[in-house]
């Protein structure tokens, strides 16, 4: 029998959710591991887990990730979502700012949703394709040169996105004619 909310419930298998998401989970994994909200809520009560937001929650006693907040994040946008402009610039190290926001593009369906936005995320919608996206640990970011494009395309600080696109000539993440596209398209911003 496939798992589901109607199997026992298995440890193992939520844990094994949250070993890849720094030690996190939705209440939908949750439930496929046989867990009801009644038994979260057990589970909450006696200290094993906590309540990170809504239809997040985490292992307790789970070394914390290096990415830990942004892995809640993309959890909240059902592992759909994929982090880009600014916040990836600062994941690849092509800046030393810290965004005041995180920064999630998500595929373009999710604009119709109504969705309660968790402070201090802000949204785009775009199709990202796999092959513009790596991981980060348990996150997913956009490569380099999406990223860029990306920063460019928002307007992010000229000044900002030219040292990242310097930065990531010098280090090889991006080629001659990448870094002409780029520059061409800051020009005609």
């Amino acid at each position: 029998m496939p798992p589901g909310p109607e199997c026992a419930p298995n440890w193992d298998r939520l844990f094994d959710f949250a070993l890849g998401q720094d030690g996190h989970f939705t209440t939908k994994q949750a439930a496929d591991a046989g867990y009801s909200s009644q038994l979260l809520i057990k589970h909450t009560k006696s200290g094993r887990i906590i309540r990170v937001m809504r239809g997040v929650y985490r292992v307790v006693h789970f070394p914390a990730g290096e990415h830990e907040d942004m892995t809640t994040l993309w959890l909240w946008a059902d592992r759909v979502g994929v982090f880009s402009h600014e916040t990836a610039l600062l994941l690849h190290q092509l800046s030393d700012v810290l965004p005041h926001q995180v920064h999630l593009t998500l595929p373009s369906k999710w604009a119709k949703r109504r969705l309660r936005i968790p402070k201090g995320l802000v949204l785009y919608y775009a199709e990202v394709p796999k092959r513009e996206r790596v991981d980060m640990g348990a996150i997913p970011v956009t490569t380099v040169p999406r990223t860029l494009l990306d920063c460019v395309a928002a307007h992010v600080s000229p000044e900002l996105t030219e040292r990242a696109v310097n930065q990531a000539r010098t280090r090889g993440q991006i080629d001659k004619n990448e870094t002409k596209f780029l520059r061409a398209r800051m020009r005609a911003a």
